[in-house]
């Protein structure tokens, strides 16, 4: 069933060579042109994910000036096509070229059919990345959950429990890892919240001295201390009606912590200096990457502030446990600040995004977007390399030793890959795990996962 099929354009005015690539990639469904022309009508009607071509095309069939004008007019059509060029050892030079004109890659002739067909099979798997980033982007110009880019499952269901409590008006602790994106949901919540047209204030108790963070919080009268020169309202006052975040509220100082307990008490403030009180309405949210259980047990949390902020707790999971969301994110940064440096587009070589799903990426998405731009700003052609990506080899952390909890972790993880990858599409998926169709529900059935995309 071709519809079913990815579609691959062979580019080769040889009849035999022809037949020869359509028999080695029969999984795929194949159409062929031998020349210029019939290329680009190819490429126009079918819009081909990944494309073989030879540089020596009629009238030309000796050099590569044809081949070389065929591949600028179809990545002109279709920037995002992977084109593959077949190349004989005296024609390097021209295969570089290609390369800096856009190419995926080169193969040397006479081609390898099982080598072949990796570097085929990984060009239509980073063709489908790319893609799949842009239906998310687009999907998501109006979702409130639009700075989230995930297809982890886990992630998926910390974004259904945002959407479930935004309309409420409990208070929402946020615990994660540094850099996996708190803040993020904590405006989410805000914008799917009744509260949306009111102001999101946030501010982070790291990252003020003790002595600025109370009048930072709730204001100061004139005079209440040198260079106090007119009154100020805090934070906290201007958020009323809306969204007060803290962020790292675990490095709130003692003093502190009870006067925020008060005001979640009794809803009213009074600023520095000051001896009024003034109600403010708004909803606390709170972050932090500490154990602030742990930090109640001793004594360096209030244990009643704690279950005061945590009517409702959600939980990030860090990047390194988000099943494909790495290289997801990676197309995503690439995009973004290719377009912010105004650089032409690049893409990731075969060896970054090895390196790019095995690093555990102990910074998280803020590690992830850091090294992408600067990967896009120390780039020299048009791929990123792995030496472009400066990641540090790190040790693989211990394995199971079990065969059972080993077999089932591995099936899991390559089915949610795998469906992922393709979007859901079943077929797709058995092809790429090389199993029937049968066999693949039943492994979901096992493993209970549904075909559907989250999201």
């Amino acid at each position: 069933m071709t519809q079913n099929k990815m579609k691959m354009l062979i580019i080769e005015d040889d009849p035999g060579l022809q037949k020869q690539l359509r028999w080695c990639f029969d999984a795929y469904e194949v159409v062929v042109a031998g020349d210029r022309d019939a290329a680009l009508a190819q490429v126009r009607r079918h819009e081909p994910a990944v494309v073989t071509m030879d540089l020596g095309l009629p009238p030309d069939p000796d050099g590569a000036t044809e081949g070389l004008a065929t591949l600028r007019q179809i990545l002109a059509l279709a920037p995002d096509t992977k084109v593959i060029v077949l190349t004989g050892n005296q024609n390097h030079a021209h295969a570089v070229e290609a390369i800096g004109l856009g190419a995926y890659d080169f193969h040397q002739k006479p081609f390898d059919p099982e080598m072949l067909g990796l570097v085929v099979q990984r060009a239509f798997y980073l063709h489908a990345l790319q893609q799949e980033n842009r239906r998310m982007r687009q999907s998501q110009v109006d979702s409130p959950l639009s700075g989230v880019i995930s297809r982890d499952a886990g992630m998926q269901r910390v974004c259904r429990n945002i959407e479930k409590v935004a309309p409420t008006s409990a208070s929402v602790m946020v615990l994660g890892e540094s850099g996996t994106g708190k803040e993020v949901l904590a405006r989410a919540l805000h914008q799917l919240s009744p509260r949306a047209n009111q102001r999101f204030m946030a501010i982070n108790c790291a990252a003020i001295p003790e002595n600025l963070l109370e009048s930072e919080l709730f204001g100061y009268e004139k005079g209440a201390f040198t260079g106090a020169a007119k009154q100020t309202k805090g934070k906290v006052e201007l958020a009323h009606g809306g969204t007060f975040f803290l962020d790292e509220v675990g490095d709130l100082p003692m003093s502190l912590q009870a006067k925020l307990l008060r005001f979640l008490q009794e809803r009213v403030i009074e600023r520095v200096g000051g001896h009024e009180e003034i109600a403010v309405d708004v909803r606390i949210v709170c972050a932090t990457h500490q154990n602030l259980k742990a930090l109640s047990a001793s004594g360096r949390f209030r244990e009643d502030l704690y279950y005061r902020l945590s009517e409702i707790v959600v939980t990030i999971p860090p990047l390194r446990d988000r099943i494909g969301d790495a290289a997801l994110l990676a197309h995503h940064f690439k995009n973004k600040f290719c377009a912010q440096e105004s650089r032409p587009t690049l893409h990731f070589s075969q060896e970054a995004i090895g390196v790019i799903e095995s690093y555990p990426w102990p910074g998280n998405v803020r590690e992830m977007e850091n090294c992408i731009k600067r990967a896009i700003i120390m780039a020299d052609g048009p791929q990123i390399t792995a030496e472009d990506l400066g990641l540090s080899a790190s040790a693989e952390p211990e394995q199971p030793i079990n065969l059972r909890q080993v077999r089932d972790e591995a099936e899991y993880a390559a089915i949610v890959k795998a469906l992922a990858r393709v979007d859901g599409n079943i077929v797709r998926a058995a092809e790429l795990l090389g199993i029937s169709r049968p066999t693949l529900y039943d492994l979901m059935g096992r493993h209970a996962i549904k075909s559907a995309a989250a999201g």
